[in-house]
């Protein structure tokens, strides 16, 4: 119990040295606010282990480190959990090495837990289409309006939450085609809205005017004082709208939405590619995993588009 209290007083307490490395990556990469604040936590946890070894950041070996990961296992954390951490090290490491902090990087034969094959789970057509159709029905008639708006814009672009609660109003005034996305490390890029999303957009921008208490923001989706909705209100609202839809509450989420747009443009013949600049993500890998959802898609592609899959079902 006691090691409990002491870890928990570990990770509240500021250190400068983790300090400065989240201002490094910050500089260098334009990692968000929720990026830096895992990392911080990340090292926190991993310092306070260390602590128990009567060692640092600054002059723990690899030995060290793995008691720290031993201790890590023992507080059941999953495997994820633990390649996060890891992961958070090794560049913690990588760049104390760089900024002269350390002379030798510890992290360096440190092996990564094994991890499951993460397969995106997604909604169906059929619940996308439900959530819909409850937004449609809340009341008052404002929040039915800004709900569809949000939904239709969510599953039209497949964007991260973070991106949708911040998007400027000023994009929407001119019934646009497309929209300009400031995403992760500062990325841009433009994302087609689809006619239903542009519908749904202009019926909650003529709301929206009719509001005092929003007319003067700069926000697509404010909430009173101007500022944008958080993204734990919308999860909120999903949840409502799920409960009212007869969908498993825990299966419903931003990001299962973001999820159930990639899965569905896949499903219906979108090429990786296009997908991943729809996205936003920086590397193609990260786009693949959306294959794994529906092999049997893949096989039927094969069996569709080879120049010899006819010519073997004709002998």
């Amino acid at each position: 119990m006691a090691r409990k209290v002491r870890v928990a007083a570990s990770v509240n307490e500021p250190d400068p040295l983790i300090d400065g490395f989240l201002q490094a990556i910050s500089a260098m990469r334009a990692a968000s606010v929720n990026t830096l604040s895992a990392y911080r936590q990340d090292l926190l946890d991993c310092q306070a282990g260390l602590e128990i070894r009567a060692k640092t950041l600054t002059n723990c070996d690899m030995d060290d480190l793995r008691g720290v990961i031993i201790w890590w296992h023992q507080r059941d954390l999953k495997p994820r959990s633990v390649a996060r951490r890891l992961s958070a090290l090794r560049q913690f490491m990588g760049w104390a090495v760089e900024d002269g902090v350390r002379q030798d990087d510890p992290t360096t034969w440190l092996d990564n837990p094994s991890l499951p094959a993460s397969v995106p789970k997604s909604l169906s057509e059929t619940e996308i289409t439900q959530l819909l159709k409850m937004a449609t029905m809340l009341e008052p008639k404002s929040a039915s309006l800004q709900a569809l708006a949000m939904l239709e814009i969510l599953y039209a672009t497949g964007l991260r939450v973070s991106e949708l609660v911040s998007l400027l109003v000023v994009q929407f005034r001119r019934n646009p085609k497309t929209i300009l996305v400031k995403g992760k490390g500062g990325r841009e890029r433009m994302v087609p809205l689809g006619e239903t999303a542009q519908v749904a957009a202009l019926r909650w921008i003529e709301c929206r005017d009719a509001n005092p208490a929003f007319v003067q923001s700069d926000y697509m989706f404010p909430v009173r004082g101007g500022g944008p909705m958080s993204r734990h209100r919308f999860a909120s609202l999903l949840k409502k709208l799920a409960l009212a839809a007869d969908i498993e509450v825990g299966r419903v989420s931003p990001h299962r939405l973001r999820h159930s747009f990639a899965t569905h443009m896949l499903n219906r013949g979108a090429d990786l590619r296009s997908l991943q600049s729809l996205l936003g993500h920086a590397d193609i890998s990260t786009t693949q995993i959306y294959t794994a959802s529906r092999p049997e898609r893949l096989a039927g592609l094969v069996k569709s588009a080879h120049p010899l899959a006819s010519c073997r079902q004709d002998r």
